[in-house]
């Protein structure tokens, strides 16, 4: 891996959904996007924005950052975590590595799907929290800036917290505010969800709230928010490598469950064959001041070499419906070609 100071991308694509499928794929797709080298993007009056990012770069997290009014993208895409940042949603500037493998002293290897939370300590001070998966296993670094470094404090779930006689693995992580109760929750899990309130000093969870709350067709890629007295969380199904890979929905009165999927549109996200968009799902969104909602995502690179499963992260708007439910959404080639005032909404 080079960085974009010399113009060069290589991104491992790493994320791993089963123990005994260790593989590793390193595509580089620019797919109309031109690289500067100078650490962002050059339009050359490309009609497709998606995907945002070069190469191969899933599992997106992303972050609207209060302290600095940009908005973040940190990525499962090379050995440790990067990030992206924009101040206008269209054009992407790569800000380098936030956390790398070596400054990881618990585990050293498949980093996938990170989680961050930032918070305010002060006039003008924050700290940032960021949690992801290492060797399926989940850990935490803290930091003092959207672009880091992050200083790696170590696991914080480990395999001993597998619920007993549940399959799967112990990764992908959310951590989630509840801006109803003040409390800090975190998720996690592979065909199971559990969820634990994390500690006061959000690097440890509080081991005696652990609950298994897995809802039906569940899966991996959990993302959690709060909208007009409501509980939404929302799960990509199917494996990774599926071209039907897909966003699921659920919704509940409380951050701790039970959470019931809509018996119409219980899928928000899904392939368009047509289009040449598979797999699309492991997201996260973005609602800003002025109303509109985004989502990040990733989908299957095409055309993709055989054997191969590397994805790519995009970026499209959507609507919520009158009663608060989320028509499906539609995943798009275009993607968002109109710049947002990042900066502004964030003063608001």
């Amino acid at each position: 891996m080079k960085d974009g100071a010399n113009g060069v991308f290589s991104l491992t694509d790493a994320h791993l959904s089963r123990r005994d499928m260790l593989k590793s794929c390193a595509l580089a797709s620019l797919s109309g996007v031109l690289w500067d080298g100078k650490g962002s993007f050059a339009e050359d009056e490309r009609k497709y924005h998606n995907p945002i990012l070069p190469g191969a770069a899933a599992d997106p997290e992303v972050l609207f950052s209060k302290k600095t009014g940009r908005v973040y993208v940190y990525p499962t895409a090379g050995n440790g975590f990067q990030t992206w940042s924009t101040d206008n949603l269209v054009d992407w500037k790569y800000e380098g590595y936030v956390l790398r493998a070596s400054d990881v002293h618990w585990d050293h290897r498949n980093f996938w799907a990170p989680s961050i939370m930032e918070k305010k300590i002060g006039d003008g001070e924050f700290k940032y929290y960021f949690y992801y998966c290492c060797n399926e296993k989940l850990g935490v670094a803290v930091g003092d800036d959207p672009t880091g470094p992050f200083t790696d404090v170590g696991e914080i779930v480990g395999h001993d917290l597998h619920p007993k006689g549940r399959p799967g693995v112990e990764i992908d992580p959310f951590a989630f505010c509840d801006p109803v109760s003040g409390k800090n929750y975190f998720y996690w899990g592979n065909s199971y969800l559990c969820v634990a309130e994390l500690s006061d000093g959000l690097t440890s969870i509080r081991r005696e709230t652990i609950k298994d709350i897995t809802p039906p067709n569940f899966f991996e890629g959990t993302y959690v928010f709060y909208r007009n007295d409501r509980y939404y969380l929302t799960w990509s199904k199917n494996d990774t490598r599926d071209p039907n890979y897909q966003v699921w929905i659920a919704t509940s009165d409380s951050p701790l469950g039970p959470f019931v999927s809509p018996e119409k549109d219980p899928i928000i996200l899904s392939k368009r064959p047509e289009k040449k968009i598979l797999g699309p799902g492991h997201h996260s969104f973005l609602f800003l001041p002025n109303g509109e909602n985004y989502i990040f995502y990733h989908r299957i690179i095409q055309p993709q070499r055989p054997g191969g499963w590397g994805r790519e992260t995009c970026l499209d708007r959507f609507e919520f419906a009158p009663d608060g439910s989320i028509p499906p959404i539609e995943p798009t080639l275009e993607g968002v070609s109109t710049p947002v005032d990042l900066k502004t909404l964030a003063a608001l």
